[in-house]
């Protein structure tokens, strides 16, 4: 075994971040380890924002990843409410935004990703995007009753947002440019059954190229409306943008660390010496699959953390290797996914349908099998993964 490093720096304290010290300290490590925190608040968890935090089921404190109680046990240092604004690879120093440098002898890079802006809205009243604690409860604050919400991008958030604001009593339009929600993700036969359940809940749709979003029509600093490529003007009190994110990489420009579409790592999360990335950010290549890929999903990044955690103790240079899950709630649906869904050739519904609040469906690649999707199936969903995880022809697990 390597020997352990005295100094070990972690830029991002969410998922990715506080799972790599948890692991350190779990595994046995006792010598520093500091996290740097750009939120004043306690690390919590991402996934409940546009959902139980935004319809007030839960308060922030239930967010929290772990109790202070906790956090004091792993004897971390947290630098809260600053960013990384510089990496010195050479000196083993980051610059934070107070001007302090802090060394380290292994560093962790897990600062996620930005929600993307449409341009020149950034400082247009009204409207939002979410990423941050922060950003859920200036949008909650917004949606009453009977004001009108305009969502634009019909992805996973987009559709989870306009799903938690009609349960609210606000009048949700959804408009995207893709002939129907989540098409890009999980095929037009699911993306159609998207589009009915919103529709029988209340969710007005605008969906194809014609509705792609050209510009906001303002009203003193005030978004007032949506105009669309088809020269619809669309009213809105509230609009919320939900067109992708891009990973923090601003503060590596010139630093030596190699970035492209993320951090881009090797096999095993490392990228420079004794520098290694976790989360959002990090793009490697994945052997199950034999293809680079980037992943912005909750469990990847616990699951990335953890491995980190091991390269930092043991040295050893073994392949980050996984099949990417995640889930998203829409209305009294959860939808269930495993594998990579990027590219597919082919989706094939091999049971049941939305309304029958059951179903399972395949996504295939060339001749292999790349991921599975499910709604109360959960077991036959394990099965399939375990498919997608062993390279499956398939040919030899579906037929022709």
């Amino acid at each position: 075994m390597a020997a352990a490093p005295s100094r070990v720096l972690i830029v991002g304290a969410s998922a990715a971040g506080l799972t790599t010290a948890a692991a350190l300290r779990r595994n046995g490590y006792d010598r520093d380890v500091t996290l740097v925190d750009a939120e004043a608040h306690s690390p919590y968890d991402r996934p409940p924002l546009s959902k139980h935090l935004l319809s007030g089921e839960w308060e922030p404190e239930r967010l929290l990843l772990k109790s202070q109680v906790e956090l004091d046990d792993l004897s971390v240092g947290i630098r809260s409410g600053v960013r990384a604004t510089g990496l010195d690879l050479s000196r083993r120093q980051v610059t934070i935004s107070d001007g302090t440098e802090l060394g380290f002898d292994r560093l962790v890079l897990a600062t996620g990703v930005q929600p993307r802006h449409l341009p020149g809205t950034a400082q247009l009243q009204g409207v939002h995007t979410l990423r941050t604690v922060d950003d859920a409860l200036s949008l909650r604050d917004e949606l009453q009753p009977g004001r009108q919400l305009v969502v634009v991008g019909g992805g996973f958030l987009g559709t989870e947002v306009a799903a938690t604001a009609v349960r609210l009593g606000v009048d949700v339009t959804l408009v995207s440019a893709a002939p129907t929600p989540l098409e890009r993700s999980l095929g037009a036969d699911v993306g159609g059954q998207v589009a009915e359940l919103h529709r029988a809940h209340g969710v007005a749709l605008r969906m194809g190229p014609e509705s792609a979003v050209v510009s906001l029509v303002e009203s003193g600093g005030v978004v007032a409306g949506v105009q669309l490529a088809d020269g619809t003007q669309l009213s809105a009190d509230v609009v919320f943008v939900a067109i992708g994110a891009s990973p923090d990489l601003d503060w590596l420009q010139g630093s030596g660390i190699p970035l492209g579409d993320g951090i881009e790592c090797a096999p095993d999360l490392s990228v420079a010496p004794g520098v290694y990335a976790a989360g959002d950010a990090a793009r490697w290549c994945n052997p199950v699959f034999d293809e680079f890929m980037r992943v912005e999903h909750r469990t990847n990044a616990t699951e990335q953390g953890m491995h980190v955690a091991r390269r930092l103790l043991d040295g050893e240079q073994g392949a980050f290797a996984s099949v990417p899950y995640f889930w998203t709630d829409q209305y009294d649906l959860k939808l269930q996914v495993h594998g990579w869904l990027r590219g597919y050739d082919e989706v094939r519904v091999v049971e049941g349908s939305f309304e029958e609040k059951r179903m399972v469906a395949l996504f295939r690649r060339g001749d292999r099998l790349v991921g599975v999707m499910g709604i109360g199936a959960a077991k036959v969903v394990r099965a399939w993964r375990q498919h997608v995880l062993d390279g499956a022809a398939w040919a030899s697990v579906v037929g022709s």
